[in-house]
């Protein structure tokens, strides 16, 4: 790396080195989850024994720290820690698809299609259609991780830029723009679930629609592309430029050459095979009977068997389009050399499954410590006994969520923890759930960016190392948070400003909540 001179740094830059130098002196990512997994064991067995009056709002039972370091929980951890680790949910995500981006980009498919984007791409659009990209994957589950996120690091190295920007501005568009997206996704109907369950805890009548926040959601993306497009142009890629230098003679990695016409041939064929595959796709899923429906008929529902089959449709629709680039243009000579890019696909992932390995095990200590469980339930307890305002309650609810989302990721487990007490207490105040869930969305979002603890976060340093093996859990951390605390303030204010103009929240939503009279 090569730093600027002292007198050329502002203060963002010193505050940011500082995150990075600091971060980068922690130990390796795989160490340093093995370290947290000691400590939770420790911290379980020194709270255990308290009693904090906490009632766990899913069962109704006390919630209380338990104990890791008792023979029993011993021993169930050594008997279930192949089961924690093959059920890591990202770890078959990541594999699976991997093995089918593996054969297209290896083959030379995703290289030639990357020329041609960029070919018809003008250059100063280019981060706001990547960020854009990464905000529609939300769509297909934790795709975007797999696909998008190391595609933006390629994208931008191809096209002459800092590839670490890439990765960033894709990163901040699949993850720190989580609830940002206009199209229905299966995380719609699952997070309003909590909140109506919730709801009816005061109100057993009431009913909420899956997409009470899909307007609200849709513009925020238009929201979430700007702020991105605005930090990795003028603040992000300009930082990495003066102080990140992109190691040398990297390999595997798409170069900028023109396509001869073989490969052009080759290139459009397989992107018509590609084309092929997905209307069969959409064909199969057009009839109301169709196997890909749930038993209600629903394609997005979370039951649904299209949205299971998201990663293994990924891995189809570029193994096969890649395939056909590779004997087509020659880069094949055998189905050997097909199974060699899977291979290489695959090396490239051992450190992944080395860090997944104790990331696993950490975050399944940690789940069951209830440590994060009490966390969230404290700070919501304290920010209701503050009575505050309506409209500082929301950003009150919006930070609270933020800081919880560093402990507890999941944004399904966290709002079944917390809804229970955020919905009915903002419905005493007048507040509709539809727009409590609002301000929950955008705390889970915001901060997903920032914490080692997001599962697929050592992921993101592994995408990085392939451009600067040096890079570390600081060095990403330090890149992400300008646009964690950036996006905070905008969508929260975004949210505001919403609220007080009075534009609908989604299909069926309001932003007042009248208790009925019985």
């Amino acid at each position: 790396m090569s730093k600027t001179t002292s007198e050329n740094r502002t203060f963002l830059d010193r505050f940011l080195d500082f995150i990075e130098k600091a971060g980068n002196k922690l130990p390796d990512p795989a160490m340093l989850f093995l370290m947290l997994m000691l400590l939770t064991w420790v911290m379980s067995a020194i709270l255990s024994p308290i009693d904090f009056g906490a009632i766990d709002p899913r069962s109704g039972a006390d919630l209380r720290v338990q104990n890791l370091l008792t023979g029993n929980q011993f021993a169930n951890f050594l008997s279930n820690m192949t089961g924690v680790f093959i059920n890591f949910p990202p770890l078959g995500v990541v594999l699976l698809a991997m093995l089918g981006v593996g054969v297209a980009e290896h083959s030379g498919f995703i290289n030639a299609g990357l020329k041609f984007l960029l070919g018809i791409t003008p250059r100063m659009l280019l981060t706001p259609i990547l960020v854009l990209v990464a905000i529609v994957s939300h769509t297909a589950a934790d795709a975007g991780y797999v696909l998008v996120i190391p595609l933006g690091g390629v994208i931008f190295y191809a096209a002459g830029r800092h590839p670490l920007a890439g990765i960033a501005a894709a990163f901040a568009g699949v993850s720190g723009g989580f609830s940002a997206n206009f199209i229905p996704s299966s995380i719609d109907p699952l997070i309003q679930s909590f909140t109506q369950s919730a709801a009816q805890i005061l109100d057993s009548d009431i009913t909420l629609n899956p997409l009470n926040n899909i307007y609200f959601t849709g513009l925020s993306s238009m929201v979430v592309v700007a702020v991105v497009w605005y930090l990795t142009d003028r603040v992000i890629e300009p930082r990495l430029k003066k102080n990140v230098a992109v190691d040398e003679n990297l390999e595997d990695i798409p170069k900028m050459e023109r396509l001869n016409t073989k490969e052009k041939k080759a290139f459009w064929l397989a992107f018509l095979v590609m084309v092929v595959c997905m209307v069969m796709l959409v064909l199969w899923a057009i009839p109301n009977d169709s196997a890909l429906r749930d038993t209600e008929g629903e394609l997005t529902s979370i039951g649904a068997p299209l949205m299971k089959s998201i990663v293994p449709l990924i891995f189809v629709l570029f193994w096969i389009p890649g395939v056909a680039y590779g004997f087509l243009s020659g880069t094949y000579k055998s189905a050997q050399d097909m199974v060699q890019s899977m291979s290489k696909a695959m090396g490239s992932m051992a450190y992944y499954i080395v860090m997944a390995f104790f990331c696993a095990l950490f975050i399944d200590a940690f789940g069951k410590s209830n440590i994060g469980a009490l966390t969230a339930l404290k700070g919501a307890d304290i920010l209701q006994s503050l009575q505050l305002p309506a409209q500082v309650t929301i950003v009150g609810i919006v930070l609270l969520t933020a800081f919880v989302n560093l402990l507890v990721g999941s944004a399904s487990a966290k709002w079944a923890l917390i809804s229970p007490i955020f919905v009915p207490m903002l419905m005493q105040l007048g507040i509709s759930p539809d727009l409590t869930q609002a301000a929950y969305r955008v705390g889970d979002s915001v901060s997903n960016i920032i914490t080692p603890l997001l599962p697929y976060f050592p992921l993101i340093v592994v995408f990085c190392q392939r451009y600067v093996k040096s890079t570390g859990i600081g060095t990403l951390v330090s890149i992400m948070l300008p646009y964690s605390l950036v996006l905070l303030v905008v969508w929260t204010l975004f949210l505001l400003l919403y609220w007080t103009l009075g534009i609908p929240l989604g299909l069926q939503a309001t932003y007042e909540y009248l208790m009925p009279v019985r």
